[in-house]
């Protein structure tokens, strides 16, 4: 990209916009010196330019990791500098990442009553107040984002979207993937609740999560949503992170408690359980999100991804089986790894619902943000979650628990690398090993 924009301005050395995304692509590609050098350079040879620059160079940083620097620079250029709704957006956005939401809420509040149908500000401000724990503003106003369904459509997202308060008895609503599987996975616990309004459900996800839902809601029809074809009939739609609005899920003790809620097949837990290795604790391990293509996107996974050698350097050796439930492109690392013996059942999982089953046989999961903890903590095995810095709104600010999933662990990184957090997971792992073997 770098290369790309440097040839553009060879032809046109003085398009600002074009010179701005060279020093992003500089800072994105962690050259952050060079990116904030041409930075600098523009700022002093377009001074009517300087609002936007600033934008841009907080932005670039968030996105680097840098969330910090980005509210410093932020904090001296809105004393007295020119005030955009992009600028505040930003630094309501720095503050969120550094784990101070409450601080985080005014600056968004401020960015709204500049451009109030920003669809970036208001997402970024229901995220915020979720974060911070207000749900009920919170999920009464992620609600009004347009479903995040990264381009995918399908007929159903033409009925009228569920509300809280709908008069849903006797009526066919269905349920549709949006975000991350991590999501479907935590919300779909709402469903008997509109199971006891008297709905008729039927949910529409990817088909690695059809056969585990089928299995958990007997009661409902489950459909690949790829292959959902029209059907006559239904009254309403909602993406399934509506589900904890539409349930009426106002603070953290209306969360949905019965754990387990979903549930593995038993043939399939007493088959991964003959291929398992008879030694114990059974320890699963997730050390990287699943590769995306969006560059915000890729931005997010590689702040809460590491890799394997870093983590299996700050857990082992211990004294236990450990079980490798990484999927994607990052299980590769497995062949380059020389440490402690790593069991890898993963070339007979199919979907999610094999996932589950081989989870049951597990005493422990060890893992990053990604879906796995989500699976794990609806089926009820304990997790100890490696929270990156910046971490999402569903674990809050601060904290070792989750009212989520009770039985989960959040260790918190509290800079961008992985390796101060590992340790102490690593130390507080051995302890674990040792109390669970004299118990």
């Amino acid at each position: 990209m770098a290369t790309l924009l440097r040839s553009v301005l060879l032809r046109s050395p003085d398009v600002v916009s074009v010179q701005a995304f060279l020093a992003d692509s500089l800072v994105a590609s962690g050259d952050i010196a060079g990116g904030l050098t041409l930075f600098s350079e523009m700022m002093a040879r377009y001074p009517r330019e300087r609002a936007s620059l600033c934008e841009h160079i907080s932005l670039s940083l968030l996105e680097a990791g840098y969330a910090y620097e980005a509210s410093q620079i932020l904090f001296l250029w809105l004393k007295d500098g020119e005030t955009t709704a992009a600028l505040l957006n930003n630094m309501g956005c720095a503050l969120e990442r550094l784990g101070r939401s409450t601080e985080a809420i005014p600056w968004y509040e401020k960015a709204l009553t500049v451009a109030p149908e920003d669809p970036t500000i208001r997402f970024g401000y229901a995220m915020t107040l979720l974060k911070a724990g207000n749900l009920r503003e919170g999920f009464a106003r992620y609600v009004e984002r347009a479903p995040l369904t990264d381009g995918q459509t399908g007929w159903f997202m033409s009925l009228p979207r569920l509300r809280h308060g709908d008069d849903v008895a006797g009526k066919k609503v269905i349920l549709y993937q949006e975000q991350g599987l991590g999501d479907t996975i935590q919300f779909i616990r709402s469903v008997p609740y509109l199971q006891a309004q008297g709905a008729e459900v039927t949910i529409a996800v990817p088909w690695g999560l059809v056969r585990l839902l089928a299995q958990s809601f007997p009661d409902v029809s489950v459909r690949s949503i790829v292959e959902f074809g029209q059907e006559d009939g239904y009254s309403y739609a909602a993406p399934i992170p509506d589900l904890p609005f539409i349930a009426g899920v106002m603070s953290e003790s209306d969360i949905p408690a019965p754990i387990p809620y979903l549930r593995a097949d038993a043939d399939d837990v007493a088959r991964f359980a003959a291929m398992l290795p008879a030694r114990r604790p059974r320890i699963g391990l997730v050390w990287a999100g699943d590769r995306r293509v969006k560059s915000e996107h890729v931005a997010a996974d590689k702040r809460r991804s590491t890799t394997l050698a870093e983590m299996g350097a700050a857990l082992c050796p211990v004294d236990a089986t450990l079980v490798n439930l990484q999927f994607g492109l990052p299980r590769a690392e497995i062949e380059a790894w020389q440490g402690q013996s790593l069991f890898d059942p993963m070339g007979d999982v199919r979907d999610m619902a094999d996932t589950a089953a081989l989870m049951e046989s597990l005493d422990l999961l060890i893992s990053v943000d990604t879906s796995p903890v989500h699976l794990a903590g609806a089926i009820g095995l304990p997790v100890w979650l490696v929270n990156r810095w910046d971490a999402c709104w569903r674990w809050g600010d601060e904290g070792d628990n989750s009212p989520w999933y009770p039985r989960t662990r959040v260790f918190r990184a509290r800079e961008k690398s992985f390796a101060p957090v590992l340790r102490e997971v690593g130390e507080a792992l051995h302890t674990w090993v040792e109390a669970w073997k004299a118990g």
